[in-house]
Order: structure tokens, then sequence, then C-alpha cells
């Protein structure tokens, strides 16, 4: 049967296209160069339009959009300031391989190559950061350009796609039907491969299986944690994907990123096995690249990733598999492996990790650690945790516990500013579960305008702000090579308190730890969105270090 034809607009047929693909919700900062657009949407019957204060906050919620779901996540903007304020959630989706597609508002045709108004040419701006950057001249082929970037944003590596839309060309009028959704298709290991893998794996002494990457499933997390039981293998999983594996299970062996457990980092230096499921070998997963030799790992390494491009790309994998998670999880799941003998090796793994996560006392009136374990052992196993960037998030990171998947939003390529709009797109994709979102004051500062949005479209997230008035990751740094030199560190803040009742939200400081879960239980209870400041001392600069400690005095 062939597909019905009306005379529609670039612009309808663009937001007919996005519906067809089970889009919902478009965020974005409204804008000229798209009023076509959004005239399209006006009482559109599935889609929304998700309107936010700040573009960099618009994209931010878009890509968690994309991490909770699996599809991509829409954002719209305008030319030139919107698309360059977008930029830091387009990076942020890229580095965290998440499916995302960037629809920007441009100049007209006619108008082109004179640096018209806001005019950029947006496959040189976006060309380091995307998977695919494209103009859509012709009206009649916006399903055609449609169709290809959910399938380029969802295939092998999943990452961001940017298509601008000259202005005039939203208005021609054309006759063309609209496909179904794009299918995300997924690799396989082969036979083969699965060979190999039970080889490498029923040789080992000292195994290590490492989750991480997006494109995981509910199910493929199960598959997993069907497979380390039957094996008895320790998991580890890499920076800020902690969600992938129940943390309370007596498997679980910490996470690998910024501030690992310091034996977690000696247990992957001399495991003789390290199956890396899922994860980019980059910086933050290798520890500086110092765990692994190049390119040669003195481990035996298999390298289980959805895009092949990955593999081998620092190292040379033993074995490398061309694979997504949840096809690589099913053919896990359904090898006759057994355990060998290395229980003590991973009762040793749980137990270093009981102990790096038993909160430890930080100088000041309010004990970080205690706080993130309290709230953990309060709160639902499906509450949404999320974090922008700063060394606040190493006491979340270090004493929460993630219990199922997805519960985590953070970024790793180290973006701050993007915990308050994160939270505010997981709330309302899933307004029945808890949402809170760890921002510090520097963190904060960045996208905290999203409150505003918060508040206007009624989603009650709780963001709790972690003051110590300034930006401490790189105080950290400074005191460390230059003791005692402050430069362009300090922060004088506003009262969060205050601002958060300016904005229309629940507002309330803590200053001491027993005054925070009752402070948290009312601001749950206020049903709107919701600030909690935690005023600390700044002298416990991360969960490690003072900074007396790096400046080399005695605390």
């Amino acid at each position: 049967m062939e597909n019905s034809k009306l005379i529609k607009t670039g612009a309808q047929v663009l937001i007919d296209c996005l519906a067809a693909n089970g889009t919902d919700c478009i965020y974005g900062v409204p804008g000229e160069s798209y009023l076509s657009v959004l005239d399209a949407l006006y009482q559109h019957p599935t889609l929304t339009f998700f309107q936010c204060r700040q573009e960099g906050g618009a994209a931010m919620m878009a890509d968690a959009d994309g991490k909770l779901t699996g599809r991509p996540g829409i954002c719209f903007v305008t030319r030139g300031p919107g698309a360059t304020n977008a930029s830091a959630g387009v990076h942020i989706a890229f580095q965290d391989s998440t499916p995302m597609i960037l629809f920007i508002g441009q100049v007209a045709r006619d108008q082109r190559d004179r640096e018209a108004f806001q005019e950029i040419d947006y496959r040189r701006m976006f060309g380091e950061m995307t998977k695919w950057v494209a103009e859509i001249d012709d009206a009649k082929r916006i399903p055609e350009y449609v169709q290809q970037a959910f399938s380029r944003s969802m295939c092998g590596r999943p990452g961001p796609v940017v298509l601008a839309l000259p202005e005039d060309m939203l208005r021609d009028l054309v006759d063309v039907p609209v496909p179904g959704p794009a299918a995300a298709i997924h690799a396989h290991a082969g036979t083969d491969d699965m060979k190999r893998f039970a080889a490498l794996f029923q040789s080992a002494k000292k195994p290590l299986l490492m989750l991480g990457g997006r494109g995981w499933t509910k199910q493929a997390c199960l598959n997993v944690q069907d497979f380390a039981e039957t094996t008895n293998i320790p998991i580890t999983v890499s920076f800020r994907n902690q969600d992938l594996f129940n943390n309370n299970h007596d498997l679980y062996a910490g996470d690998v990123g910024i501030g690992i457990n310091p034996k977690l980092a000696e247990r992957v230096r001399t495991c003789d096995l390290l199956i890396a499921f899922g994860p980019r070998l980059g910086e933050m997963t290798t520890g500086g690249y110092q765990l692994f030799d190049i390119p040669e790992p003195r481990q035996s390494l298999i390298h289980i990733h959805s895009g092949a491009e990955e593999l081998g790309r620092v190292y040379r994998p033993e074995l490398a598999i061309n694979a997504s998670p949840p096809g690589f999880a099913k053919a896990l799941k359904n090898l006759d492996l057994s355990a060998g003998d290395w229980a003590e090796w991973t009762a040793r793994a749980r137990s270093d990790y009981l102990s790096w996560t038993t909160p430890t006392l930080i100088s000041g009136d309010v004990q970080l650690g205690e706080i993130v374990r309290s709230l953990s052992d309060t709160l639902n196993a499906d509450t949404i945790i999320c974090n922008g960037a700063g060394n606040y998030s190493g006491w979340v990171h270090r004493y929460g516990r993630y219990r199922s998947y997805p519960s985590q939003l953070a970024p790793t390529s180290g973006s701050m500013g993007y915990g308050v709009p994160a939270a505010i797109a997981a709330k309302r994709r899933y307004p029945d579960r808890d949402v809170i979102a760890f921002a510090g004051d520097g963190c904060f500062m960045m996208h905290g305008q999203e409150l505003a949005t918060a508040v206007q479209h009624k989603i009650p997230v709780i963001i709790i702000i972690i003051n110590n008035s300034m930006f401490g990751t790189i105080r950290m740094h400074q005191e460390r090579n230059y003791p005692k030199r402050i430069s362009g560190t300090e922060l004088h803040n506003p009262d969060f308190t205050a601002l958060a009742h300016a904005y229309g939200a629940f507002g309330e400081t803590v200053t001491n730890t027993a005054d925070f879960m009752p402070a948290f239980e009312r601001a749950r209870a206020a049903n709107r969105p919701a600030v909690i400041e935690i005023q600390c001392d700044g002298e416990a600069i991360s969960t490690t270090a003072t900074i007396s400690s790096l400046r080399g005095d005695h605390v």
C-alpha cells in the first residue's frame, strides 16, 4: 500500500519524521531561524517542545534523554549563538557515545557564504565532535536526512549528529511520504570469537571483567550478572558507568576512573585477563594511560566494543570483538563456562571495595561520605542520580551505591553544569522515580538557570549544592603544583537558598551532617523543584586529600 501524501511545509514534514521515529519531546530554546518548526509543533498530538533557558542546558537534556532511552535525544537551537551554546552538550554526547540529534536553524539559502546574520558553517564547526554533520537544502529530502541521522546516531558507536535547516527551506511546500522509524543495527560476535573468548577465559587465573560504554539495556545487564554469578568473576565498571552492575552485589569491585581505589588500580595492573566489555579505553578508563602498557598490555586483553574503530585504537587486544552490549551479553550468558580457581581473588576484590567505600572523617561539621551513604541507603533502587564535574562528585561516586540500570547520569567528558539539566530531563522521562542532582557551587552556576525551567514545567527534581566557595578541582591541582598561590579559584556565591525561593522552588541550607536527612525529606515532601545547599569546609578538597596535606602542612 502506498504511503499517503499531503502537501506540507518542510517544517511539518520534519516534525512528522521525528514523530514517526518515536520522538515525544524536543528540548530547545526558540529562535527566529526555525519559527516554522515551532508553528508545526503548535497543538501537535504527540510531540512536545520543552522550552529551556540556555542552549547548553537544552543540549544536555537531550543527551540525558538519549542515555536513558537508547534512542536519539532531540534538541533544536537557533543559528550562531544558539549553536555555539549547544556545543557543550554535543561534546558530552560525543565523548559519552550518546545518541543525540541537534537541529540548527540556518540562514536562508540565498544568503549563504556572505557572513549573513549569525551565519556559521556547521560542517566545519561540529566536524570533530559529531558522527555526521549535514545541511538540508531540499525539503523533499528531509525524510532521507532524518532517517540517516537516526541511523548514524544509533548504529555502531552511538553519538551525536547535527542537521542544519535553512529557514527558507523549512517553508517550502512539498509532497513526500514519511518513512517508518529507523532501526538500531547491532553487531554480534561470531562463533569463532566466542570459542576464542572461552579458551582465553578458561586459561585465566586472575580474571577481571570491566563494563562500560553506551548501548546497554536492562536485559543486557541481567545477562552479564548471570554470567558473573556462574563464573564468580569480579566486576568493575568504567568511569561514571556504575549503574551497569548492582553495587550491592558480592561480585562488584568498584569503578575505574578518577580517584580510583588504589587497591583496585593494582588489581587491574596485576590481573592476567582483563575483559573490557563496552568501554572506550581512554584516559579516564586507563588511569591516564598508566594501567596498561601501550600498545601491548602486559595483561591479556579482550576488548568488546560496538564501534570497530575503537578496537586497537590505543591498545592491541589479544582478542577484539565488534559487538553491541545486548548482543554480546546474550552470547556471554549462553557460554558454557564455570568458575575457575579464583574465589579468593574475587572475595578480596569485594572486601577492598567495601573498605574503600566506608565513609571516612573529613574536616568540618559536614561529613559528605555519611550524607551520600545515608541517601543511598534510604532511596529506592531506581532513583536516578545526576551530577556534573568537580571534586564534590568524588563523594557521590565513592560512597553512593547504584543498584539498577539506568540510574546514573554524569558526563565522562568532565563537563561542568550537567547535573541540573540532566535531572530535569530524567524526571520528565520518569516522573514516578526520584531524581537527584548533585552540583558543586561552581558547577551549579554553569546551568543553574535551568531551575527556572524545572519550575515552569513543574518538574520536582531535588538539587543538592555542595558549596565550598571555590572551583575545587582546579584549586586541588593549584595547591599541588603551586602551593598557597591562590589565583582564579575563589568564588563569591549568592545565597543559594534565597535564590531557590526567588525562582519559586523549595530551598534550605544545611551546615551539619545531622540536619541533612530531615532537610531532604522536607524537600521531597514539597513536591516541587527543590534546592538543598550544603555548606562545606573547603579544607576537605577531595575524598583523599586536604588543602593542608597538598601544601605539606600538618593538619
